[in-house]
C-alpha cells in the first residue's frame, strides 16, 4: 500500500515511512491511496474468521514488504487477545448461529488491558512500528497528546520496548483521576514511558506535538514520532472492528439496515468507521454523538467547519475543538459535503443530557455506561426518533465505565465495581512533570532526557 499527502497528492510513502513520519513533509495528513474491495464469497469468509484472523488479512492490505503474512497474523493475534461483545442492554452477546432477534446493541470495545477503545488502535501500531524498528535498529521518541484514553493505551503498547521512548502530554486536572492514575504510573513510573501534565487544554497538548513535529530541527534531533490520530497506523486498525462486527451483525440480520452510533471528539474513530464501508462493510449509516465541543455536527447541519476552543465537560476525550481527523474524512469524500452528509447524521448534547439518559438506562435496564457512549446513545436515540423502518442500532461503547467512577457513581447514586487492571493501577505512586502550553518547555524537557 502507498499513501499519499492529503495536502498534496504527489507526496506519497510506503506504509513504513507514512507511519514512522506521522506527518507528510508539509503537515498533510497520510490518506490510503486505495482501498481493498471484497466479493459477497469473500466478505462471507472473512465474516466468518476470529477477529484477529481477520484483521491480519485486512491489515495485509495497508501495510508493506516489511510484513509477512505471518508476521501479520501474529501481531494481531497478539495485539487482540480480548473479546469484542456486541451486547444488549438484557445481556445477551451476539451470536449469529443463534435465532435471538434483537434490534439493539453496544459494541463494546473496552475489554482490553487498559479498558478503552484506543487499544486497538495502539496494540497494533504499537506492534507494526517494534516490528520496523526491530529490523532497522531505529530509535525514536513517541510524541502523544491524550484527552484520556489514548495515552494510556499507547504507554502500555510501547512499555519496555526498546529503543523508544514515550512522552504522554495529557491537560493539567482535564483528565478523570482514574485516567490519570493509569498515565502517571504506566510501568510504576521507573520506564520508557513519561507522563507530562500540560497548564492547559487537550487542544493546547495536540499543538504542541503539532508544533513539535513542525520544527525540522527539534523533529530531526529527537527522531519524534507521533502516536496521536494525526498517524495513518492509528486510524487504519479502527476500521478492522467495524468491518468485522458488520458482518457478524449481516449474517444474523441479513434483511435489516445497520446504523453505527459514534461518540466522537478527534473523529478517528468515524475515520475508521467511513474506510470500513468504503470496503464493503454492511454499514447503513453513521450517528455521530458530540458533546457541547461540537465543530462536525454543526459541519453536518450548515456544510461549514468552524473549529473553536475546547470546554471542559463531563465526557472529556471528548473536549475536542479542532479535530484532528476531519481533513480525512473530507478526503474520503473528495470534499464533497452532500456525500459526507448522505452518511453521517449527528447531534450534541449538554452534561445535563448525558447525566439524565446515563442514569435512566441504569434505572431501566441495570446496564452503566461511560459518560462518552451515554453520548453516543442518546445520539443514536434522537436519529431513530420518527424512523418507522425496523433497523439494527449499534451504539459504540468506548470505555469502561470504572475510568469515570467519580462521576458514574454520582449520577447513578451507586457504587460500581472496579476491574482487578483498575484496583492495581490505584495502589501505585504517581510520577509526572509539569510544562507549560509552550513549544520551548517541551523542547527543554526533551533535551533534559537526552542527558
Amino acid at each position: 500500500m502507498r499513501y499519499y499527502s492529503h495536502l498534496d497528492n504527489t507526496i506519497n510513502a510506503a506504509f513504513k515511512e507514512a507511519l514512522l513520519a506521522s506527518l507528510a513533509p508539509g503537515g498533510g495528513l497520510w490518506m490510503p491511496e486505495t482501498l481493498p474491495q471484497f466479493t459477497q464469497d469473500e466478505l462471507a469468509r472473512l465474516g466468518g474468521m476470529d477477529f484477529a484472523d481477520c484483521a491480519a488479512e485486512l491489515a495485509a492490505y495497508f501495510t508493506d514488504d516489511n510484513f509477512t503474512k505471518t508476521d501479520l497474523t501474529s501481531i494481531c493475534r497478539d495485539a487482540y487477545n480480548f473479546d469484542i461483545p456486541l451486547k444488549s442492554f438484557d445481556g445477551y452477546i451476539l451470536d449469529p448461529a443463534l435465532e435471538e432477534p434483537r434490534s439493539e446493541f453496544m459494541l463494546e470495545l473496552f475489554h482490553g488491558p487498559t479498558l478503552a477503545f484506543k487499544d486497538f488502535a495502539a496494540r497494533f501500531m504499537g506492534r507494526a512500528a517494534s516490528h520496523i524498528m526491530n529490523q532497522t535498529e531505529e530509535r525514536r521518541r513517541i510524541l502523544v497528546a491524550t484527552s484520556g484514553d489514548t495515552g494510556g493505551a499507547i504507554g502500555d503498547s510501547f512499555l519496555h520496548q526498546d529503543g523508544i521512548d514515550v512522552f504522554i502530554l495529557f491537560p493539567d486536572g482535564g483528565v478523570s483521576p482514574v485516567q490519570q492514575q493509569q498515565l502517571t504510573t504506566i510501568g510504576h513510573g521507573l520506564s520508557n514511558v513519561h507522563a507530562i501534565a500540560v497548564k492547559g487544554s487537550f487542544d493546547d497538548c495536540q499543538q504542541l506535538v503539532k508544533d513539535a513535529f513542525s520544527d525540522k530541527r527539534l523533529s530531526q534531533k529527537h527522531k519524534l514520532m507521533s502516536a496521536n490520530s494525526i498517524n495513518v497506523g492509528r486510524v487504519i486498525p479502527q476500521s478492522f472492528y467495524y468491518f468485522w462486527t458488520s458482518l457478524k451483525l449481516k449474517a444474523a440480520y441479513f434483511d435489516k439496515k445497520i446504523v453505527y452510533s459514534i461518540p466522537s471528539g478527534n473523529l478517528g474513530n468515524l475515520t475508521g468507521g467511513l474506510i470500513a464501508r468504503k470496503m464493503g462493510a454492511p454499514i447503513d449509516r453513521f450517528v455521530i454523538g458530540n458533546n457541547i465541543n461540537n465543530p462536525f455536527v454543526d459541519y453536518l447541519k450548515t456544510a461549514k467547519y468552524t473549529p473553536r476552543p475546547s470546554v471542559p465537560t463531563l465526557s472529556n476525550a471528548m473536549d475536542i475543538g479542532r479535530p484532528n481527523n476531519f481533513p480525512r474524512i473530507l478526503s474520503l469524500f473528495n470534499n464533497d459535503y452532500q456525500a459526507v452528509e448522505n452518511l453521517c447524521w449527528g447531534a450534541s448534547f449538554s452534561d445535563e443530557d448525558t447525566e439524565r439518559h446515563l442514569r435512566k438506562i441504569h434505572a431501566e435496564t441495570g446496564y452503566i455506561m461511560c459518560p462518552h457512549t451515554a453520548v453516543g446513545h442518546l445520539a443514536m436515540n434522537s436519529f431513530a426518533e420518527g424512523i418507522e423502518e425496523d433497523f439494527i442500532k449499534v451504539t459504540v461503547a468506548t470505555a469502561h465505565p470504572a475510568k469515570f467512577k467519580e462521576s458514574v457513581e454520582r449520577i447513578i447514586r451507586e457504587s460500581i465495581p472496579m476491574p482487578t487492571a483498575l484496583q492495581d493501577i490505584m495502589t501505585r505512586t504517581p510520577k509526572l512533570e509539569n510544562i507549560g502550553p509552550d513549544l520551548s518547555e517541551l523542547t527543554a524537557l526533551l533535551d533534559a532526557h537526552n542527558s
